[in-house]
Formats: C-alpha cells, structure tokens, sequence
C-alpha cells in the first residue's frame, strides 16, 4: 500500500524526488525500462524539433541534417512524457479506459512520440512507418511547410484537444468525462496555461462531476516553472498556499516534485496509481445501491520538474534546463555556430538511441511490451476520436410542436418557448448522450420545458428554498454555470467524445466564447480533411435575448457582432439561420441537431413575437433558405418596383409594417417581400456550398430593381456576403449601427434606421416611380416616427398602435 506524507515546504524542481505518497512500486527491471522508454519519447521530441535527415544519428550529425527554420517546443515535453508512460503502466495494470489531453500550448512533440511508439500512429499514417524510414519522415514533417503543427492538430491521433490557445483544456476534459462513467480523462495543465480566466473557472468542474455516472478527470499541473519569457504564478507561491488553493478549489492534491529520474519514476509510479485507487473507490462507492450522490474530493497531482528538463543546461553561459530559454528550441543557429551543432549531437546522443531501437530502426521489442493494446492506448481510443462512438439522437417529430398560424402576422408566440418542449422531449429520449448548456440562462431564455424531464445539475449544497422553483438535481442534465467560457468548453468536449448537444445564450455576451468558436471551427475544418476522423455532432449554438429586445439593459448588452466572426471561418463548417417565427426555429433546429461537423448558429429572440408560417410553409422556406412571402406580396404575375427583404424576427416584423404602409398609401405600387432563414444562401454559391447561383439568387431579388434589406445585425454583413451579385448595387441594407441605450424598443429601432417608416421613407427615395408623387407620404411617415419617439420619452413605451400592430391582410 501507497502511503501518505506531507511534502517539504520547497519550491526547487531540482533534486531527489519529494511527494505525498511515498512508496517505490518499480522493480528495478521495470524502473530500468520504462526509464529507458522515456528517453526513446525525448530523443523523438527533441529529435521532430531539429532534424529533417540522419534520425537514428547513425552518422555523425551534420548541418544538413538540422532544419533551417527550427519551430517547436521542447520545454514541456518531458514532464508530458513522463506522466503519459506512468499512465500506460497503469491502464495495462487495471485495463483502464484512459485518454489523454496536453493542455501546454505547443506540447505535440511528447503526444506524437508516445503515440509512434506505442504504435497507433504509423497505423493511421503508413508512410510514417516504424523503421529509420519512418523517422525520418516523422522528424522532417514536425513544424516544416507541407507537414504538421507544433501543436496538438486534429491530425495528432488521441487528441481532441489542440492546445494552440491556452485555457481550455480542463473544460474540455470534465466535457470529455460527463456521461462516460468508465472513461478517466487525465488533462496535463500547463503552468502558464494555468494563469488565463478560462482555466480558472473550468477548476470548478469538479462539482458538476456526478461519481455515480460520470467517468473521471485526473488534473496534472505541470509546474516547469516558466512561459515563454517569465515565471509562471503558481510555481513561485509558497507551497502551503499552492496546496490550501487547490483544497479550496475542492481537489486533493498530491505532490510530485524533482529532477532526479530513478526517484521521480517511482514517485510518479506510486501518486499516480494512487490517485487511480482513489478514484475507483470514489466511484464504487458511489455507485452502490442506494447510495446518495455526494460531492467527492477528487483527486489531483501537481508535478514540479524543470523546464527542458534533460536538455541543455546552459548554452553561451546562459542558463537553459529550469529557466525561460528552454521552453522552445533550447538550441538554436545551428548552421552559423559548429559549437551548437556539437551540442545538439552531444545532447541527442545522451538518450543513447543504439539502444533503444534495432537495425531497422524499430523500438526494441522489450520497450515495446510497455505500451497497451489495441484501443487501450491512448492514442487509439475510440472516445479521443468520438465519432466513431457517435449515437444519432431520437429526436421526436418537430411537426407535432407547431403553432397554429390560421392569419399570418396576428398571434404572438415565444419562439423559444416553443423550442423549449421540443427540446424537452430531445432530453427525454436521449437520457445518457444529450446535455442542454447555458450560462444561468435557461429559465432566461425559455427553455424552462427541460424542468419537466431533467434538472440543472447541481452537487453542492442545497437550502430548505431551493425546492420552490430551483431545479436542481445531482443528475440534472441542464448545465448551467456563469462561465461561457467553461461551458463550451464542457460541450466540446462532450462532442467531441461522441455526445450531442444545444448552448444558448445572450447575444451581447457570446463574444465571451469568439476565440473558443474560432477554435472548434478550425478543429472541425482541419477534420474533413482527415478520413480516418469520424463525425461528430455539429455544436448547436442559440443566440437569444437579442439587441432588440435590449432596449431595456442598454447599450452594454446591444451587440449582434457574434455573426461577423462566424462568417470568418469556413464555409464547410459554419451555418447561421435566423428563423422569423416558432415554426421555422423548430424546423431548423431539427436540421441542426441533425447535422454533423457543422458549428450551427441560430439567432432566435425570446420574447413574444408575431407568427407567419403555418408548419408546412415553414419547413418549405427553410428549407430553401429564402423565399418569395406571397401573402405579403403584391408583383404576382407582374415585374416589382420594389423588393422589401428581411433577416430576422425583429427585421422582419418592421419589413412587413413598411410594406403594409407602402401598400396603403400606393396600392397599385408592386412589391415583393423576401424573407431570408439561411444566411449563407446569399452567398454566391462558387464561394459557399450553401449560396444561391446567380439564377435563384436573381429570382427573389431581381436583377435591377431596388432592394430596401432590413437585417438583424450589422448591414455590411450583408454587403459583404451579396458585393458579387451583379445587382449588388441596387441592395440598401439596414442594421445595427451602434446607436442606443435605455429605449423604447420602437425608439431603438428608429436610432439604428430599422424601423417601419424609415424603410418606407427610403423605399419612396429610392423607388422612381414615387420620387416625386410620394412627397406627401412620406412627411405622413415622418411626422409619425416623430410621434412614436415623442410618445417613448413622455410615456416610457410604445404607443399602442406599435405594440398591438398586426399584419393587415
């Protein structure tokens, strides 16, 4: 048995090895080998950073066998490697089911060496073979044009988290784990990584973890001391208060702290086996019949060793093992100092690669032994590449949820509280793989439905109160936490392992999550390109309590920006929709939920709105993205004057308001009104897979006349999707243009030119035929607008008659 000590009050990562658990569970054999396995990882990394040829040193090194442009990083790797061969003992010792993610930055060169070598990645990539052959390629292909990222890419087989931004791994680990009750997911956490907001919240993950379902997190913070140029905040606090932090965040914290190997091995060996018996005793217990769920202390490992450790520990009289010069290339301008160039060789040779591999250049069988089988080893676990254990969702039939629309535009319906029992019924049919994510928004944004199948997770204390309306429940499914940040992380990763999904949240705070989206867009975008990953389910993201209903929380929450950065990424793996109406929310969430390898944006406001589409039309319209409303049109079997185009609720309510008044003071003027779901339809199709040619594109807007187009977001979004079409000319959009505060939600709209008179207005200016004998209504429409913003300002809201208006048909 492991046993348990406290740690000497120390911050040095040089010496013997300290730890809280003692014990030396390696038989000298074993410690031998698997110390000897750890220099086969370090001659690998080291060896991706630097060479392109000569990859078992087989010769003597040259400076035509080190690249001309050194990239990677080489200051995390060894602690990496360290904790990824310790986990490969274990899961063989146990036959556990373990996947790995590298939280450091840049830290692909020990995830690559521990997956080549165990096995799993010259099966993927078969000209990276296991011989000297093999090597080559592997080293040459690190970092260099044409080859792989210094960091975790999707093309790193084991992986499902990249790394190259910095705070997201834990997250993505507890994500990984919800809903995989054999699955320990241990997540290596880079010092520096350590200090971004994203990462100090996702620490709290340990309360939303129930032991009775969920698989595990084993956290290993990874104190190397240094980021790229400074010290790291955690590796320079005392002890004691590294220690009573951690207690805080309600983890136990085991030590492992030196640079000597033979004792780090055994100390590693011994606190890592420990906190897995730690673990399945948490769950065992757990799981027992009858037992209540209650919030474990879960157990975690801070490792302290030096940075670059094993590297060169000085280089021209400056320090590099244990200081900042060692976090990427260690030794650099080898083609300009000999002396480097001896010193690489000195270095690589210090792993003694004749030993480690044979004449043909594969490990040596006994090294080989050390490694799991099969889908046992981490780099080939069905949950690192989740589709492959992907389920498609029992989804109810979205029909049976419609709302009865007998008039258009004279019934007032939530959109989302309607999707709210839509996505109750999801939950009910899919207990074990579909979580609903929002940021103490749920109830917020109506989807208060869910309460009646599920809860809102919740493992920590609970008050007499919290039974009158708190919804919570240890095996809730509503995950709610005031982090955007943690809980897209929590649904990525829960995709990514092979789950499903839905996040909503408030517009103006979405932009909390741009780089996270950013990320997972590129993730997915670099997957299509990788046959051996399968499909995931596409991350269903609901952006509600939008900038027109804002007018009561101010400036400070109007911002439908989020949609910019979504058109930035790629086409294959980006959607936004913006359904009008309830019926058309259902059925483009049905199609989202659906879909796979898509980040799928749907902006849909909470409040009650007007309903247009009855079911059957709805599903016609979104399905083809934009069309002709003919009930709101008057140019059947004739040429329009004008076309009055619409994206979004609020912009389309207004759109149909101007054309109604249009239609009342010029009943012979012809008009077509096209409203568009599909954002990216506008896009001429040679740019997007999902645009509209030329031909459809011109069928609904003509290609000559007018076009007053009244958007949701910032107009030149749509300039910028539309500026190919050849009547790019004649399109007027109107948007938010970042004016408002405490309004009216009519006052707003006047501000931002998206109101009813100011498009029936610009549509008198812009149309000849009522240039000059529209001159009348349109000082009608005006003298009305002045009457609604002087209505707000005396009375505080809308005049009645905005409030309560209804399509005229």
């Amino acid at each position: 048995m492991n046993s348990v000590t406290t740690t000497p009050q120390s911050i040095s990562a040089y010496g013997p090895a300290r730890s809280t658990v003692e014990g030396s569970p390696l038989e000298p054999q074993e410690l031998e080998r698997i110390h000897t396995y750890w220099n086969a990882t370090l001659f690998l990394s080291a060896g991706m950073i630097y060479l392109r040829d000569n990859p078992l040193l087989r010769k003597p090194l040259k400076a035509e066998h080190v690249k001309r442009r050194l990239l990677g990083h080489w200051g995390s790797d060894p602690g990496m490697s360290l904790t990824y061969i310790h986990l490969n003992r274990l899961i063989k010792k146990y036959d556990l089911n373990v996947i790995f993610l590298a939280g450091p930055g840049h830290g692909a060169p020990a995830l690559i060496s521990n997956v080549y070598l165990e096995g799993t990645y010259s099966e993927i990539y078969s000209d990276v073979s296991e011989d000297t052959d093999g090597l080559q390629r592997l080293f040459k292909q690190f970092s260099f044009p044409g080859g792989i990222g210094s960091h975790c890419t999707p093309e790193t087989p084991g992986s499902i988290h990249e790394g190259g931004e910095l705070g997201y791994s834990v997250s993505h680990a507890y994500g990984a784990a919800f809903d995989n009750p054999d699955l320990i997911v241990t997540v290596m956490v880079g010092d520096g990584e350590s200090e971004t907001g994203p990462l100090a919240t996702a620490w709290h993950s340990n309360k939303f973890l129930n032991p009775q379902r969920d698989g595990a997190v084993l956290p290993v913070l990874h104190l190397n001391g240094y980021k790229i140029a400074n010290p790291t905040i955690l590796a320079r606090i005392p002890h004691e208060e590294l220690e009573f932090l951690f207690r805080g965040y309600g983890y136990e914290p085991y030590f492992v702290e030196g640079s000597d190997p033979p004792s780090m091995h055994q100390t590693m060996a011994a606190t890592l086996e420990h906190c897995v018996r730690r673990i399945q005793h948490i769950q065992q217990e757990a799981r027992k019949s009858g037992s209540e769920v209650k919030r474990p202390r879960w157990p975690m490992v801070i490792l302290r060793s030096p940075k670059g450790w094993t590297g060169p520990k000085e280089v021209d009289g400056h320090k590099v093992e244990g200081f900042w010069r060692a976090h990427q290339v260690p030794l650099a301008e080898m083609h300009e100092k000999p002396s480097h160039l001896a010193h690489l060789e000195e270095w690589l040779r210090s792993y003694r690669p004749q030993e480690l591999f044979d004449e043909a250049g594969r490990l040596l069988p006994e090294l080989r032994e050390l490694a799991p089988k099969g889908a046992r080893r981490m780099g080939a676990n069905p949950h690192a590449n989740g589709g492959l254990l992907r389920r498609g969702l029992k989804l109810p039939d979205f029909r049976d949820y419609a709302v009865t629309v007998e008039k258009p535009g004279t019934i007032e319906v939530g959109p989302t509280q309607i999707l709210g029992q839509f996505l109750r019924d999801v939950a009910r049919n899919n207990p074990t793989n579909f979580r609903v994510f929002s940021p103490d928004e749920n109830a917020s944004n109506r989807l208060t439905a869910l309460y009646e199948v599920t809860k809102k997770t919740w493992l920590g204390e609970y008050f007499p109160e919290d039974s009158d309306g708190g919804e919570l429940a240890p095996d809730g499914r509503v995950m709610e936490m005031l982090s955007e940040h943690t809980l897209e992380g929590w649904l990525e990763g829960y995709l990514l392992t092979g789950r499903h999904g839905f996040f909503s949240t408030y517009e103006a705070f979405v932009h909390v999550i741009d780089s996270m989206f950013n990320q997972h867009a590129k993730w997915l975008d670099k997957c299509n390109e990788l046959p051996w990953r399968a499909d995931v389910a596409s991350l269903n993201l609901l952006i509600t309590s939008t900038v027109w209903r804002q007018d009561h929380n101010g400036f400070t929450h109007q911002d439908p920006g989020f949609l910019d950065v979504v058109a930035n990424k790629s086409p294959s793996v980006t959607r936004i929709y913006l359904p009008s109406d309830a019926n058309s929310l259902l059925s483009v969430a049905n199609h989202c939920l659906r879909s796979l390898n898509y980040v799928n944006v749907i902006v849909a406001d909470k409040q009650p709105h007007l309903q247009y589409l009855d079911m059957d039309e709805a599903i016609k319209h979104c399905t083809k993205g934009a069309s002709i409303w003919r009930q709101a049109s008057s140019d059947q079997d004739s040429e329009p004057e004008l076309v009055m185009a619409s994206c979004g609720d609020i912009a389309t309510m207004e759109a149909l308001a101007a054309t109604a008044m249009l239609r009342q003071h010029f009943p012979e003027l012809k008009v077509r009104f096209v409203n568009v779901v599909d954002l990216f339809r506008l896009v001429p199709n040679t740019e997007h897979p999902h645009g509209f040619t030329d031909r459809e594109f011109d069928a609904l807007f003509t290609t000559d006349k007018p076009i007053i187009f009244n958007f949701h977001a910032y107009p030149w979004l749509i300039h910028r999707l539309t500026y190919r079409r050849t009547n790019h000319r004649n399109m007027h959009v109107r948007g938010y243009k970042e004016r408002g505060n405490i309004n009216t939600p009519m006052e707003l709209a006047i501000q931002n030119q998206v109101d009813r008179f100011t498009l029936a207005i610009d549509a008198i200016d812009r149309v000849p035929s009522l240039q000059v004998r529209g001159s009348h209504a349109r000082e009608v429409l005006l003298s009305e607008q002045l009457d609604c913003r002087n209505y707000a300002y005396e009375n505080g809201i809308d005049k009645p008659e905005i409030t309560d208006w209804r399509w005229p048909l």
